[in-house]
Formats: structure tokens, sequence, C-alpha cells
């Protein structure tokens, strides 16, 4: 999706350029009657991506893999529901082009988005000058949680999201729901599971407003501007995306924040040192939002607790016989400390509301 975060792999791509080429012609789009060109971007996680060249104009193509189960087809057409959701408000995002719903013109659902130029962050970690500049980080926190203080003022049922997504007992949901997920798995013990599952039973927020939540809203999940200082370009990967609670989007982002979560080596897979405190943070999303972050350490104990689940059904198919992706064997220790820290910040919040 962009110039310095996804690259270009290779110059050929087995989708039928000839059927895309009508499809385009029949949606409007630009270069009426040239074949476009497909280049292979690396950089997609769930689905693959596509720069598409025809004539002078450019766009991103995102389709789910060949492999690709009903459950993330399907998956995928909510992805282009919310992106047509986001027409017109100032959410920064890659502007939806065109999409088509069904399997008919390359075999899956796909969708055509405007080209991002800027960078990712990553595991590599930061670009300069930012690795060695430690006050030029500042910045980058407040665009992330600008993004998600955005996404969470959107009128989400103006925008035809309404019926997206089940907000209605979101919190009352979510040990319950989770819990059974991770028993169809669930194969070692994990220290700390059964604690913040109660604590989390018994501090769920009594007002809380429904808005459309990302799911997975972190650094890997944004590009940024190249200039400095620099601007939030565009949210990526939608794959999560709902009608639910965003504070939880902003927990996301915090989970590893310092001081409290200096010690998450797992978990951080970028440096936050010279990041601002988090108060500067939280009180920017309120301002923005025009949300509160009263309960936000409960919001941080779900999101830690919620990504453990999450990531340890990776791991668990890691390892079942080493049948699961290489990569993700690293992510054994990460549940733990997830874990961990989720229990532990809910002991340590004594004045909570029982």
């Amino acid at each position: 999706m962009s110039e310095d975060g996804p690259t270009r792999e290779r110059s050929t791509a087995p989708l039928d350029v000839g059927r895309l080429a009508r499809w385009m012609d029949q949606e409007g789009l630009p270069g009426e009657g040239d074949v476009p060109t497909l280049s292979r971007l690396s950089g997609g996680s769930q689905n693959d991506l596509y720069r598409v060249e025809r004539g002078e104009h450019r766009s991103v193509l995102r389709i789910p893999p060949a492999t690709a189960d009903v459950s993330r087809r399907r998956n995928h057409v909510r992805e282009l529901t919310l992106l047509r959701g986001l027409k017109g408000t100032d959410v920064p995002h890659a502007e939806l082009l065109a999409g088509c719903e069904d399997d008919e013109v390359l075999g899956a659902p796909f969708y055509l988005m405007d080209e991002i130029v800027g960078w990712s962050p990553s595991s590599a970690g930061w670009p300069e000058p930012y690795q060695h500049d430690l006050p030029a980080r500042a910045p980058l926190a407040f665009a992330l949680v600008d993004g998600a203080a955005r996404l969470a003022r959107v009128d989400w049922k103006a925008q035809g999201l309404d019926g997206f997504g089940r907000p209605d007992n979101f919190h009352d949901r979510q040990v319950d729901r989770w819990l059974a997920f991770l028993s169809t798995y669930q194969f070692r013990e994990i220290p700390g599971l059964d604690q913040a599952s109660t604590w989390l039973r018994t501090h769920r927020p009594a007002h809380w407003e429904p808005g459309i939540m990302h799911g997975d809203y972190q650094f890997a999940n944004v590009i940024f501007t190249s200039d400095v200082p620099t601007r939030l370009a565009a949210i990526i990967d939608w794959e999560m995306t709902t009608v639910g609670d965003p504070l939880l989007d902003l927990a996301w982002a915090l989970i590893a924040w310092p001081p409290e979560g200096d010690d998450m080596s797992a978990t951080r897979y970028l440096p936050l040192e010279g990041m601002p405190p988090r108060e500067a943070l939280l009180e920017h999303y309120e301002r923005v939002s025009g949300r509160s972050t009263e309960d936000i350490d409960y919001y941080v104990v779900l999101a830690r607790w919620k990504l453990a689940i999450v990531l340890e059904k990776s791991y668990a198919r890691f390892a079942s016989e080493n049948r699961g992706n290489p990569t993700h064997g690293g992510l054994g220790a990460m549940v733990l400390e997830l874990m961990h820290k989720s229990a532990e910040l809910a002991a340590s919040l004594r004045t909570a509301r029982p």
C-alpha cells in the first residue's frame, strides 16, 4: 500500500487481468480499454496486495489468498463495507475506489483503493530520524492516538453501518465469548487467565458508547508520511473491524506503554523510549474523540487478555507437531507475558469500581 512500507516483489500476478480490466471499465475507473499491469506487493498479513498500474493511474488491489476459507472471505467483504462507511470522514485511510463482493471476477471478493505513499513501523525498528532522535518520536504517538480518536467519533449509523456489528451488551459478552474460543484449542495452562477473567467480569465500564473499532490498532497497522514531523497517512488492515467499544483500540495501542509496560520484552516489537507519557495521550484522545478515558485501565487489562487468547491459537497450531507457521514459535512467550501483565494490572487496581 505504500512506497516505503509494502514493497514490490515481482511483476506478474496469478490474477486474470483481462477480467479485471473489464470489471474496472464497468466501474468507470480511469484507463478505460487498457489492460492493467499488476505487481505483487509484500506487507499484506492476511490478504494479498497488488499494485495496479493502468495508464498513468495507480491503485492497490487487496484480495484474500487462494487458500482463504469462507470465514476469511466473509471478513474481506466486511472490510469493503467498512471502507464504504468511511467515505467522506476525516479518518486517515486509503480511499476506496471500487469493490467486488463475490467471486465472479477474480475468484474471491476484492477491492481497489488509493495507493498511500509513506512508511509503516515494523519489527525492523524505527527509520531515521526516529531510531536515534528520541524526542522526534512524540509525534508518532500522538498521530497514532489521533487516528483512533477520529475513528471513534465517526457517526457509524449515519455512515450506513447500522447492523455492521453487535454493540449491544458488548462488554457483557467478552469474557464468555473469548473463553469459549480459547477452549477449542487450549493445550496448556496460562497463568493469570482465571484471575484476569474474574476481574474483567466484575469491573465492566458502567457507561460506554458504541462506535467503530479497528480491532487490531497498533503501530504495525498504520502508515506514516515521510515528512518530519510526520502525519498519519492511513490506518490499514481492517480484518478485525466491527462496531463495538472504540476505547479498546486505544488500549490496544497502549498495551505495552511505558513505564508500566517497560518489562514487556516479548510483546514490544518497537522501542518506546522518548514517547510522551500516557496521560498526555489520553488527554489528546479525549479532546479529539469526545470520549472519556476514565476506565482506560479496564481496557488495557481486556486488550492484553484478549490478545493473549487470540495469539494462543496460532501458537497452539505451531506447537501441535510443528504444523503451524515457524514464525509463530515466539508467540508462546508473548501469550504468557500478556496474560501475566493483564492479571498483574488487574490486581494493582485497588481503587477500581467493584
